[in-house]
């Protein structure tokens, strides 16, 4: 698995690269002090993994990532924890690691990176119903709300409203306002479970209650289901 270091500190690089030199077929193949020399080089050679840096002189690493059209994994690598929350936009980011960094921290970011990929090469060969999660590996997801980053589990969701600029997921235990759109939250649910039923709303189709004409019932919610959506669901059902 070849990589690449992006950080305007040398002493960084070397760190970085020692740290690599640990664990077994991860090279690193480059090193850089500024993202617009990373960038040269990425246009006319393919990594797997990049460590990226945030805080550097006229380009940070965020400005780095929205230049590349197809960006490979990103492990972010800095001294300021406070961008985590900013980390989640970005699916291709797979980890973000404060400094200084530690051996065990390192090789568990390196191990969820491989996690990922393998899960994602899986799908794609097994041509599985299923949605990709961006950094999500597992069974949940990560919400923002007044900048914290809530765990849900995904299982638990039974309902997503839209709701203006916000949607409302709704779980077993409580409901989550949160500032994001429908179509975000979709991509991010297995489509094994989930399903739109409306322009306004996920289901969870393993928690409906009753179906009577165009809506459902789930929890105490009554759902309307559109007229172009209810051949799906019917088709998701398992009807006797």
């Amino acid at each position: 698995m070849n990589c690449i270091v992006i950080d305007d500190e040398n002493t960084a690089r070397v760190i970085i690269t020692a740290l690599c030199s640990q664990i077994e077929n991860l090279n690193v193949v480059a090193e850089f002090p500024n993202a617009i020399q990373a960038i040269k080089y990425l246009n006319e050679n393919e990594v797997d993994l990049i460590f990226l840096d945030i805080h550097m002189p006229d380009f940070t690493g965020f400005d780095f990532i929205r230049t590349l059209k197809n960006p490979p994994a990103i492990i972010l690598t800095t001294s300021d924890s406070k961008f985590a929350l900013d980390a989640f936009e970005y699916d291709c980011i797979v980890d973000y690691l404060v400094k200084p960094l530690e051996f065990s921290r390192f090789e568990k970011a390196i191990h969820k990176m491989e996690t990922a990929t393998v899960a994602s090469v899986s799908s794609d060969n097994q041509q599985e119903d299923v949605k990709p999660s961006g950094i999500n590996v597992d069974n949940h997801l990560y919400v923002n709300i007044d900048r914290r980053l809530i765990k849900i589990d995904i299982p638990s969701i039974y309902l997503v409203e839209a709701k203006g600029d916000y949607i409302n997921v709704k779980t077993e235990s409580q409901d989550y306002r949160v500032h994001s759109s429908l179509k975000k939250i979709e991509e991010k649910l297995p489509v094994n479970l989930f399903l739109k039923v409306h322009r306004s709303y996920i289901i969870n189709l393993k928690k409906i209650i009753d179906i009577e004409d165009n809506s459902v019932l789930i929890k105490k919610d009554v759902i309307p289901v559109s007229r172009s959506n209810r051949p799906e669901l019917m088709k998701r059902l398992n009807l006797l």
